[in-house]
């Protein structure tokens, strides 16, 4: 394996390192990498509350879009008990490396004591949405 391919890999292996590897791929072969990008799924109580975290997402560029869907009937264990609740869904699309600041943003506005935040990286999708959506959370 020559010294370049050895380095490219070791730059995978940490996520840092593997986000600026791909941004660098993107940019210099003009094409798309699977996961520069991410959805984030996020829960919240209510509508408003859902609707106040996505204006304070897009406001801080940590989000290009945000989807809330209405009425995710939801069943999980919390302190020992089942509950049953209705919850409103958010589908955030954002930059790989934001995840982290973005999920650490939602904490801090969420009312959960442990708000349902994950994300996945998108792998193949339409080339103009994905030049779009990095305009969205570019800084200006």
């Amino acid at each position: 394996m020559p010294g370049s391919e050895i380095l490219a890999a070791s730059f995978l292996t940490y996520p840092m390192l593997r986000n600026l590897t791909l941004q660098l791929h993107s940019t210099v072969t003009g094409s798309y990498v699977s996961g520069t990008h991410s959805i984030v799924f996020a829960n919240c109580p209510n509508e408003q509350i859902a609707r106040d975290i996505a204006r304070a997402l897009l406001d801080k560029k940590l989000a290009a879009s945000v989807n809330i869907l209405p009425k995710a009937a939801s069943l999980y264990f919390w302190k020992g008990e089942i509950e049953e609740v209705t919850e409103i869904l958010m589908l955030i699309k954002t930059k790989t490396a934001k995840v982290h600041l973005l999920s650490s943003y939602i904490r801090l506005l969420h009312p959960f004591e442990i708000p349902e935040v994950f994300s996945f990286p998108m792998d193949q999708g339409d080339g103009h949405f994905f030049k779009w959506l990095e305009e969205g959370v570019q800084e200006n």
